[in-house]
């Protein structure tokens, strides 16, 4: 073979690096290492007896690299010894079945498993006239499965979208949002305050059976603090918190219960912290007590106080005290014991005086204001 072969330079980039790989698989590093030998001219019994590797060899791969270059020069040509046995009507009966429920062919299952939709296969299979599924394991259900990306025995939850004015009620809130952080840069006080309330219900008083044991250094099973399995369930409480959106100042109440009178009591508490002479912007969900009769019966009797701005119906994650309540949950609520739920209320409560004493500014930084 006297022909060389020509290379740009990013081709001879490319087997460069395949040829010095780890990673690849060895027949591509050989071909690539054939190709640079050839691309620098040398001899075909040089690059035999330096790569040990059969003439044959170098021969196919310089053909394959004159027919379509060095992509298909570095991998197989793809062949198969025999015809299918699972024709392409089977697999679409099988994907077919995956994407149905199990209840609705008359099985006990919300979902399947692989197992259970081979079982399936192979007992429906003659019948519907799929004969080469008739021996269908759970393997074969598996690749059918996988050429489809399909994930029956998964799930994976979504939020319908409820509110017919959602991107109104979210734009709305945003540009709050960017006159807030406005306010804020600007250090311009106006005669409106914004706050950011929410609930936080369902935070369990737990009781541990038997005292946890402290880790012990050098102690490879013991050095973390070890915690009985068993428990005791003694309540839940209900955290009631407004956060400033200029000071990050957080007023918080913790209850039995999450009612409007519960609600009222936190709107009261803000009315008496705020200056009188300013409005009180409330960014907060619908749930029913933010808008009950009893509750729209006080703000009857604080005219022009309080400014409602309602996130829209399941975009409660537009709220920002959603992030502070994330990270109670991540602080100090988390793994929490106690031995009564006037425990767990004290420790809430001093939780939020901790969170409190750092003093940071929570800001909308999910979406570009610039597009509000």
């Amino acid at each position: 073979m006297s022909q060389k072969i020509n290379l740009t330079l990013e081709e001879s980039k490319k087997l460069k690096v395949i040829s010095g790989s780890r990673k690849k698989p060895l027949r591509e590093v050989l071909r690539a290492k054939i190709l640079l030998s050839l691309y620098k001219n040398e001899n075909i019994s040089s690059i035999s007896k330096c790569l040990k590797t059969s003439r044959p060899t170098i021969y196919k791969c310089f053909k394959k690299f004159l027919a379509g270059g060095i992509d298909l020069a570095l991998k197989d040509t793809y062949h198969r010894p025999h015809p299918p046995i699972i024709t392409k009507e089977a697999k679409a009966w099988v994907v077919n079945i995956a994407c149905t429920k199990p209840k609705d062919l008359g099985y006990a299952a919300e979902i399947w498993t692989r197992k259970a939709l081979a079982k399936h296969v192979r007992k429906n299979a003659e019948k519907e006239n799929y004969l080469c599924l008739k021996k269908a394991v759970k393997a074969t259900v598996h690749r059918i499965l996988k050429e489809q990306s399909l994930r029956p025995h998964k799930i994976s939850y979504y939020l319908e979208k409820r509110d017919e004015k959602f991107e109104e009620k979210m734009r709305t809130v945003l540009a709050v949002y960017k006159e807030v952080n406005l306010q804020n840069e600007t250090q311009n006080k106006k005669n409106i305050i914004t706050v950011s309330v929410d609930e936080k219900p369902g935070v369990q008083a737990i009781k541990n059976i038997a005292p946890d044991l402290p880790p012990k250094p050098s102690t490879p099973k013991k050095n973390t603090l070890k915690r009985d399995y068993e428990y005791k369930r003694l309540g839940t409480l209900s955290i009631l918190a407004a956060l400033d959106l200029h000071t990050g100042k957080i007023i918080g109440q913790v209850h039995e219960r999450h009612r409007s009178i519960e609600f009222i009591s936190l709107l009261k508490e803000l009315d008496s912290y705020y200056p009188k002479d300013c409005v009180i912007r409330v960014i907060l969900d619908n749930h029913s007590a933010h808008i009950s009769k009893e509750t729209l019966t006080y703000l009857e009797t604080r005219p022009n106080r309080f400014k409602y701005v309602h996130t829209p119906k399941h975009g409660s994650w537009l709220n920002l005290i959603e992030g502070l309540f994330s990270k109670m949950a991540r602080t100090f609520l988390k793994h929490i014991r106690v031995d009564s739920k006037e425990e767990l209320k004290e420790r809430i409560l001093k939780g939020i005086k901790e969170i409190n004493e750092e003093g940071v500014i929570h800001k909308w930084k999910k979406f570009n204001f610039d597009q509000v």
